[in-house]
């Protein structure tokens, strides 16, 4: 099944099965490439501050970049680091871990649900579960020899800096700083190492369609070299430029539930690059599939009634797998 990878060959064409129809191509020249994506650093030494920073980003864009976050730059060097030289392993290698099934914990796959879609991405992508590591990581590929190690250990440091973030941000919602962490129950936690090998004809396809993440909060460590993440705002397609140093937060849609519709879990998408392959690293904080999820009760009122029903986890996730990626957006089908 390697041959379905991106990373086992060269292109000088985009394959058929990878154009977009004309009008759902990312129109790359229409992009916003110079607006702000706000910025917390969270070594500020006013907890206030940094909690209403956070709480209007949450507001604004659904999407914020964090730095001064706690986590050594040397590992995140690391870690990108393995995980090119995990992708550039010879096919033969990569063919041992290659799987098309949604439901495996640890799995090499490309594209995004290759057995439901019509057009694929071009994307490959190594699928991690992280929670509980001991659990998990005797599965995680032995090849490079410092893969476990480096990100496990890598793994450990999101999941604190994810479970700071819930503080602030339940905080920013006028809730005790513990809800979110208390609410979601023992979080499950999922990497996706993502690829996207350089594309002969970028405009033609995307890495990752338009989507948003169905769970409570993603990290995700950028390429310092390569752009590809754009955001919506406004209407219009905004590119997300690395800040040296900084991760990226973006908001799930479990936690606009939770908000009960004030915080936003924004449609964004991954193009790709003509002259240059280009990695990341997403890390996805995600509720236990039995708890109970919908709005905050402190937060229903008269005058913000729910805007969501009340279901778990298992039930979303589900209903989010059994559709297109680019669909609408899944909490619609929850609305009261």
């Amino acid at each position: 099944m390697a041959e379905q990878l991106l990373s086992t060959a060269v292109h000088d064409t985009v394959p058929r099965k990878y154009v977009r129809p004309e009008s759902q191509r990312p129109r790359l020249a229409e992009v916003v490439t110079g607006a702000p994506i706000p910025v917390v650093d969270l070594a500020c030494p006013d907890r206030a501050a940094v909690v209403a920073a956070i709480g209007a980003a949450c507001r604004s864009h659904g999407f914020f970049q964090v730095l001064n976050h706690g986590i050594d730059a040397g590992l995140t060097a690391a870690v990108m680091a393995v995980g090119r030289e995990f992708f550039r392993l010879p096919a033969e290698e990569k063919a041992k871990l290659y799987s098309d099934d949604p439901a495996r914990k640890m799995r090499l796959s490309t594209s995004f649900n290759v057995r439901k879609e019509t057009v694929h991405n071009w994307r490959d992508y190594l699928r991690l579960h992280c929670h509980p590591l001991d659990q998990f990581v005797p599965e995680w590929p032995s090849n490079p020899p410092d893969f476990k190690e480096t990100m496990s250990t890598y793994c450990k440091e999101v999941r604190e800096l994810g479970f700071r973030l819930y503080g602030a941000i339940a905080e920013s919602l006028g809730l005790e700083a513990g809800y979110i962490e208390r609410t979601l129950g023992e979080q499950e936690q999922h990497m996706a190492v993502n690829f996207y090998p350089r594309c002969p004809a970028p405009e033609l396809t995307y890495g990752l369609p338009a989507h948003t993440d169905p769970n409570a909060l993603t990290i995700l460590l950028m390429d310092q070299d390569v752009a590809g993440l754009q955001v919506l705002n406004g209407g219009k397609w905004v590119a997300v430029n690395p800040q040296p140093g900084a991760l990226v937060i973006n908001i799930g849609d479990q936690l606009q539930a939770l908000s009960n519709g004030e915080y936003r879990s924004v449609w964004h998408r991954a193009v790709v690059n003509l002259d240059s392959e280009r990695m990341s690293v997403a890390s996805f904080l995600c509720p236990c599939n039995d708890v109970v999820l919908g709005p905050a009760q402190n937060l229903v009122t008269e005058e913000t009634p729910a805007v969501y029903r009340n279901y778990t986890y298992d039930e979303y996730y589900k209903k989010f797998w059994s559709r297109n990626l680019d669909q609408e957006h899944c909490l619609e089908l929850f609305r009261t």
